[in-house]
């Protein structure tokens, strides 16, 4: 029976994976080709892509009620459909807004509902829409659904045209657009800032009244003669002749020709009011390139395709329809997402070359040129059968899947140095070269495999977080986990196969491989950690309780700002501006980015925001007072001197306008860095309480612009009808609300047919009458006995203030107080900061209101939960694979304890660094668990047969230390050497700063600690 209470097992009854390869070496030598030749095939058939593949669990319903007042939107449509929306499968949340004549919801679902589920989750939103849709009043337009919100257009091109009406640019465009549908990998191609056309009908209330006609009249003898009805049909003996009756319009000249009756007189159309074609106006949504009108394109790539291939085809494809278009019609390329991704993984690439590189020097400096050369050449087939894999399991090559290769390769080559040491080893003590290969199977194979599945398991956690951030990240876990078993495959076939041919036998006393002067000075400080046990327990306790208290010091971060030479501008004008204040000032912006020698093109869109061309874009959709620019540059450096100059011109010269200017983000949609919502039934009291809340958000020093979302009360003006005078003269409420429609906005009359489109004509007032107020006294309302009466007679008109919007979250109002914050500083530390000094408030709260903090906060704090939800799974993983091991309950404790040091070296190194602590490093951390235990439980295992062997417990401590101390700092001096290239990383750089302090530290600690507690909790004295 050994010290720690184990059995052991007989070693050499197992099969030897190694001698198996060195008695089979063609068989072996196959093999290793078809893996080579199958990876390089499999890399350059791996898709390529800028972000890994994501369910967007957010579906958009959007519902037009004309007319309508905020709160008629809020009670009416909104709240009914927000409570149907509730019983969705799934069910998180719904954010929705209110604003006059427009209701927006979008439906979130919950992170666990299944991905090949949400597709028939949205069929039932829309089923179950439909059942209450005549409970909604008749007058909406609506609900519109977009379950498509995720979707990627990572190439858009924007087309301008001298001399082209828009509606022939979009003609052109529409023409592009079936040619790209053609296209491989192609998934979806659409138009962006197209404007419907309208046939206009401008005529004055006025003249109206004075000729007897209403719009009601107009409509009905325009619909008369545009109507298309069946004319029957002649059944001949042989055949049926269908009847057809023309006279549909089909030109605006036939509109303006139409004739009606008045008075006993015809006129026409024509000669009583102006008649032309042109767009909606004002427009909804525009887009601008070069400070002109223009009409984007978009396209979406199929979630199996290669964004490279796809950009190749469509730059040919373009070329050769540049030369079909017509003379005048330009384009140029506003998201350039197959570019961006060439050199992102050409980056990748290099930065995987330099940790080769690195990995490779130090496996020839320690091992030597002939054990070097195994790990060398190991190092390409493990890379081979990853991409193998990779392909087979469909993992992309994207900004993911390309880091978690580089961290991997830290760890690939742990198996390969430990095997190839063994070998060495056992070649210098006098073995031969079969014997020493099968030795190193048997010696320590199945410790390595144990090691090798504890350090993927360390990832574990990220496979089964159900979160956005958890899905994202998920191909760390996969790529990890495989490269990993491959290379431990490679580490017990290839390693031993190359090892039998190019190590030669050496003959050496075995005394002298480990009584040199550095190791005498190693095996002392040992045996000196050994007699202090616990003084050496003691300040390690002491060095982790420092950890600790670092690790909060340390900045937090949610996800960083990306590396893409772009700048995001966002412009708001107050709740109520119209879109032709909001274009106004986007062209102020345009003339001045026009003078900007940093800026190399600019795009703007008034009215909505910028299509998603990235993953993680904050889209923002139908705000008539928002515009949004995406604005390029030609590197990094240049997007930080233009940011500067850009954010003091917003501050400086958009006085009255909510201008901010910022970095493109990676990770989850997140827009505004801090933010507090207040939540509550009544929207006075509301209003007060988060005006508190935002008194303590400007006063904290690091916020910049805090705001509510809400807004001011906006002017409207309320024409309240004498219902008494309305009746006897023969009016309704109804008959004056399409009047003042028709007179100011226009009013649908009929619509006009060409080609596959249907075109509204829209009749209204002249532009001098529609753009007064003043007149609105004296504006003729027709009666059901066919006279006109001033509105004043039976109307009184008052302006009033009202909601411009009204927002709500699963139905509860709330207003949220959002503010930027410093250059610099890291968004969860500045909430994290304010959110205390709220306490006061929420302690004084009425029943039924609250304040949550929201934003990169909280979402950062779902994303570590649901990241630490999954440690329950990793510890049962590994201690079963400990217990399967070591098959003692004390050693595998042991080694569990040994897990959270690597804390005391991950505080450290993100301290002197200045790199923050967020969801990426806290993937690094929780994965540095499972490298130590890694090198425990070879150390432990290692002190195990020595036992068995018959020493004693001192001697087996102290010698399997003294013998495990090179492989084991060998590993994690490769490891941490190949975390260098990836620490300059915007994305990856605090999880490889991470893992090198934690894992530098904890191999220290594993040669020191690990004996003192092993001695300690088996109370070993020395003989």
């Amino acid at each position: 029976m050994s010290v720690h209470g184990g059995d052991a097992a007989p070693r050499g009854a197992r099969l030897n994976l190694s001698a198996a390869a060195l008695r089979f070496p063609q068989l072996t030598l196959f093999l290793m080709l078809v893996v080579a030749r199958a990876g390089a095939k499999a890399y350059f058939d791996l898709g390529q892509r800028e972000d890994p593949a994501f369910t967007f669990r957010m579906m958009v319903v959007r519902t037009i009620w004309p007319g309508a007042t905020t709160q008629q939107v809020d009670e009416v449509i909104t709240d009914r459909l927000e409570r149907k929306l509730q019983e969705t499968p799934y069910f998180k949340l719904t954010r929705s807004y209110s604003k006059p004549g427009e209701s927006l919801i979008v439906l979130e679902l919950k992170d666990t509902a299944p991905s090949a589920q949400v597709a028939q989750i949205w069929y039932q939103v829309r089923k179950k829409i439909g059942d209450i849709r005549e409970t909604l009043p008749a007058e909406i337009v609506g609900p519109f659904f977009n379950d498509e919100f995720g979707d990627v257009f990572g190439t858009i091109y924007a087309f301008t045209g001298d001399g082209f009406s828009m509606e022939e640019l979009r003609r052109s465009v529409e023409g592009v657009r079936q040619e790209l549908l053609r296209l491989p990998d192609v998934q979806k191609v659409e138009l962006f800032g197209v404007q419907d056309e309208r046939i206009f009908v401008e005529i004055s209330p006025q003249a109206l009244a004075a000729l007897g006609l209403d719009v009601r009249r107009i409509a009905e003898q325009l619909q008369a003669q545009n109507v298309v009805a069946p004319a029957g049909v002649v059944q001949g003996a042989s055949r049926s002749v269908p009847l057809r009756v023309t006279g549909q319009f089909d030109s605006v000249r036939e509109v303006q020709g139409l004739r009606l009756e008045v008075g006993g007189r015809v006129l026409r159309l024509g000669d009583i009011a102006r008649v032309f074609r042109g767009s909606i106006d004002p427009p909804v949504y525009t887009m601008r390139f070069g400070a002109r009108q223009a009409i984007g394109l978009g396209v979406s790539m199929t979630s199996s395709g290669d964004v490279i291939r796809l950009g190749e085809n469509l730059e040919a494809t373009m070329q050769r329809l540049h030369e079909e278009l017509p003379i005048g019609i330009e384009f140029a390329k506003v998201s350039d997402q197959p570019r961006i991704v060439r050199n992102a993984v050409g980056l990748f690439m290099r930065v995987l070359g330099e940790a080769v590189a690195v990995v490779l020097l130090v496996g020839f400096l320690s091992l030597g040129l002939r054990a070097g050369a195994v790990v060398a050449l190991t190092i390409p087939l493990v890379l081979a059968g990853t991409f193998v894999l990779m392909r087979w399991f469909g993992i992309d090559l994207h900004r993911v899947s390309t880091g978690a290769l580089v961290i991997a390769l830290g760890l690939l080559v742990d198996d390969a140095m430990i095997a190839i040491e063994m070998m060495a080893r056992k070649i210098e003590e006098g073995l031969d070269r079969f014997s020493a290969a099968t030795f190193a199977y048997r010696s320590t194979a199945f410790p390595m495999l144990t090691g090798t599945l504890i350090t993927a398991s360390g990832f574990l956690p990220i496979a089964t977080a159900r979160s956005q951030s958890g899905e994202y990240a998920f191909s760390i876990f996969a790529v990890v986990t495989i490269a990993l078993l491959v290379s431990w495959v490679a580490a017990v076939t290839v390693t031993p196969f190359l090892g039998y041919r190019l190590l030669k036998e050496r003959r050496h006393a075995a005394h002298e491989l480990f009584d040199t002067r550095f190791y005498r000075l190693l095996r002392a400080t040992i045996e000196a950690c050994m007699r202090r046990r616990w003084t050496t327990i003691v300040l390690t306790l002491v060095a982790f309780a420092l950890g600790v208290v670092g690790m909060q010091r340390t900045e937090k971060q949610f996800f960083p700002s990306s590396n893409r030479a772009e700048i995001l501008v966002e412009l708001w004008l107050p709740e109520g501006a119209s879109y032709r204040a909001t274009e106004e000032q986007a062209r102020r912006l345009e003339a001045a980015l026009e003078q900007d020698s940093d800026v190399q093109t600019f795009v703007a869109y008034v009215g909505n925001g910028s299509p998603r061309y990235y993953l993680s874009l904050d889209q923002q959709l139908f705000r008539s007072n928002y515009a949004q620019f995406v604005i390029l540059t030609a590197d990094v450096a240049a997007r930080d001197r233009a940011l500067a100059r850009l954010r003091r011109l917003l501050h400086d010269d958009f006085p009255g306008v909510r201008a901010r200017a910022f970095r493109t983000p990676l990770g989850p949609p997140v827009s505004y860095a801090v933010q507090f919502r207040v939540m509550g039934a009544d929207a006075d009291r509301l209003k007060s309480i988060a005006a508190q809340v935002a008194e303590r958000v400007r006063a904290d020093p690091s916020t910049i612009d805090t705001h509510l979302d809400w807004g001011e009360r906006s002017p409207a003006v309320r024409v309240e009808v004498d219902q008494d005078k309305a009746r006897a003269i023969g009016l309704s409420s109804g008959q004056v609300s399409r009047a003042l429609a028709a007179a100011i906005s226009g009013a649908t009359i009929g619509q006009f047919r060409e080609d596959d489109r249907l075109i509204d004509v829209v009749l209204r007032a002249p532009p001098e009458e529609r753009a007064s107020l003043a007149g609105l006294h004296n504006l003729q309302i027709p009666t059901a006995g066919g006279r006109s009466v001033p509105l004043a007679q039976v109307a009184t008109i008052r302006e009033v203030l009202e909601e411009p919007i009204v927002w709500r979250r699963s139905r509860i109002p709330v207003i949220t107080v959002r503010a930027d914050i410093v250059e610099g500083l890291q968004a969860p530390d500045v909430a994290a900061r304010i959110d205390p000094t709220l306490d006061a408030l929420r302690a004084d709260l009425p029943a039924g209101y609250r304040i949550e903090a929201g934003g990169p906060y909280e979402d950062n704090a779902h994303a570590q939960g649901s990241i630490v939800a999954g440690t329950p799974m990793l510890l049962a993983v590994v201690a079963l694979l400990l217990m399967v091991q070591l098959r003692s309950f004390s050693l595998s404790a042991m080694v569990l304890l040994t897990a959270p040091l690597g804390a005391i070296g991950v505080a450290a190194a993100l301290l002197v660094s200045g790199r923050p602590f967020g969801f990426v490093a806290m993937l690094g951390l929780i994965a540095l668990g499972g490298m130590i235990m890694r090198n425990t439980v070879i150390l432990v295992d290692q002190i195990r047969q020595d036992l068995d062997a018959g020493s004693t417990a001192w001697q087996a401590v102290l010698e399997s230390t003294v013998r495990r101390f090179r492989p084991i700092s060998l590993t994690a001096a490769a490891a941490v050497l190949a975390m260098i290239p990836l620490s300059r990383d915007v994305l990856w750089g605090p999880m490889a700063v991470a893992i090198m302090g934690g894992l530098l530290v904890a191999t220290v600690l594993t040669v020191l600690f690990v004996p003192a507690l092993y001695v300690a909790v088996y109370r070993v004295r020395r003989s």
